[in-house]
């Protein structure tokens, strides 16, 4: 794809209109850095290196980098590797996967960036399978599919070969593969087609992304040190990615799941800390509502230009005592006039707004700006209203609802006196402005892509407290419920049983 050429309008994240082009049938072009975080595990490095040295995606277009996150001894690089392999070390000022992949993206120089663990095998097309969608569009994010196994002993020849000839479920015992939690879940969600937040989905240790989307995002958040790869999915979720799961790109994690281990439920409750200030569409992870987190729900905008002090500390009031607590107000304004030495005399626009910042200068929930930013980015909502008309206590609360369920992008409500009132999401907000060309309406983008609704502002007030008592109930259905209608998938396999019919007996790369 060119940068001239129109991109493809995806629905939510329903990539149906792609089509990739089948596994070695075409020509790759785009260039492609694999990023590899690690900290110790030499020969599991070396078992990933010598996988990455058989693959289809053409070794003049790949280039791989050892991300050394102060490994002890220091990692060095084995003599079966990609021919265009180096070592960088993580610069001091933190640690973990996040701050060793800001590392390895700010080395890198390709066009596609692949996240991928140091204790992966992967399949000989691995590469070729996730990179050949990033040759359709710019702004997908593209997983791989992964089981897990304890570690066989294995030497850095026998994965070579085995991956080589395209018969790496030799080096497993079927019986002993773990599966990903994710699998099932992209299967029961139509390859998450159907899925309201596939960023869920991207727990990474394989995913690739074009390096300018990236770049749009600022790379990983090197202070989550657990679960920096949900945050991260989060963040690209805000700027409008659509996420493919492409199960031909196959790998063996070596090594069962953190979670398992002994210290998996201390693990876990790390990764909800830094996802609760982070993601905030995790709503069970803030329960707690007199606390402040560090990514609100939702951004308030008013425009208080020309404004009068009691009518802006009226309307920030107002949404402060709203329902919905979890918000961020934004006053655009010349806030500029109150810089230098410059008097402000009363009565006139400066003075004002010096008294509005005296009261809420110190609030974290009022911020000042010249002009609100281009997208609420990564607070994945926005509410823009006349300053003269601030929202009813708990609008904001279901309006927010409503696009959830409805799975709109955009809300355009009509105030009472006048005038209207707009409630965005921010992914679909940010898709529009990628994909809308000059001169279009971006509104007409979400249309498309996520869907717009009109709708009176008292449809999501709080209803009078006079208001008539509901009926009584009708009496109870006594008529059963149909049962489900059959599915065409078969019922996933439970864990407990263990999958030892011959027939079932495939290695994990083999294809049926």
């Amino acid at each position: 794809m060119t940068g001239v050429e129109p991109r493809p309008r995806i629905r939510h994240n329903d990539y149906s209109p792609l089509t990739p082009p089948p596994i070695r049938g075409w020509t790759p072009t785009l260039s492609a850095s694999v990023v590899i975080p690690a900290h110790g595990g030499q020969h599991r490095l070396d078992l990933t290196l010598a996988a990455l040295a058989a693959q289809t995606y053409p070794a003049h277009l790949t280039e791989v980098i050892v991300v050394d996150d102060r490994s002890d001894p220091p990692l060095r690089l084995p003599d079966l590797r990609p021919d265009n392999t180096r070592v960088v070390v993580v610069p001091p000022g933190g640690w973990g996967a996040g701050h060793a992949m800001n590392a390895g993206i700010a080395a890198a120089e390709g066009e596609i960036v692949q996240r991928l663990d140091a204790d992966m095998v992967i399949s000989r097309e691995h590469l070729e399978a996730l990179f050949r969608w990033h040759h359709l569009t710019d702004y997908l994010v593209t997983i791989g599919s992964k089981k897990f196994a304890e570690e066989p002993a294995l030497t850095p020849g026998q994965v070579h070969e085995a991956v080589r000839h395209g018969s790496p479920e030799d080096l497993f015992d079927p019986s002993a593969l773990v599966s990903s939690s994710t699998e099932e879940t992209i299967r029961r969600l139509d390859g998450l087609r159907a899925s309201k937040n596939p960023y869920q989905v991207c727990t990474g240790p394989t995913v690739s992304l074009r390096r300018a989307l990236l770049g749009e995002v600022r790379g990983f958040d090197a202070e989550v040190v657990r679960g920096q790869d949900t945050e991260f999915a989060y963040r690209l979720a805000q700027a409008g990615a659509v996420f493919v799961p492409d199960m031909e790109a196959r790998a063996v994690h070596l090594g069962l799941p953190a979670q398992r281990g002994e210290h998996g439920k201390s693990i876990v409750r790390l990764v909800e800390t830094h996802l609760a200030h982070r993601v905030p569409l995790r709503r069970d992870l803030r329960k707690e509502p007199g606390r402040r987190w560090l990514v609100p729900y939702v951004e308030v905008v008013f425009d208080v230009t020309g404004a009068d002090e009691r009518r802006i500390v009226a309307a920030v009031d107002a949404v402060l005592r709203g329902t919905l607590t979890d918000v961020v107000v934004t006053l655009a304004g010349p806030w500029s006039s109150l810089e230098g030495e410059s008097r402000w005399a009363p009565g006139t626009g400066a003075f004002d707004l010096a008294l509005v910042r005296a009261a809420f200068g110190h609030d974290a929930r009022v911020r000042f700006a010249e002009r609100a930013a281009p997208t609420a980015a990564p607070v994945p909502f926005r509410y823009t209203a006349p300053v003269g008309a601030p929202p009813a206590p708990a609008l904001l609360e279901r309006a927010v609802k409503a696009m959830l369920e409805e799975r709109i992008g955009l809300l355009v409500l009509d105030l009472p006196g006048g005038g209207t009132a707009t409630l965005e999401r921010t992914e679909a907000v940010t898709r529009a402005r990628r994909l809308a060309t000059p001169g279009e309406d971006p509104a007409d983008v979400i249309a498309q892509t996520h869907g717009v609704r009109h709708a009176a502002a008292s449809e999501f007030e709080e209803l009078p407290k006079t208001a008539a008592k509901p009926a009584a109930p009708a009496e109870p259905q006594t008529t059963p419920r149909p049962a489900p209608a059959p599915t065409s998938r078969p019922a996933p396999a439970q864990p407990s049983q263990p999958d030892d019919a011959p027939a079932r007996r495939r290695g994990l790369f083999r294809r049926s």
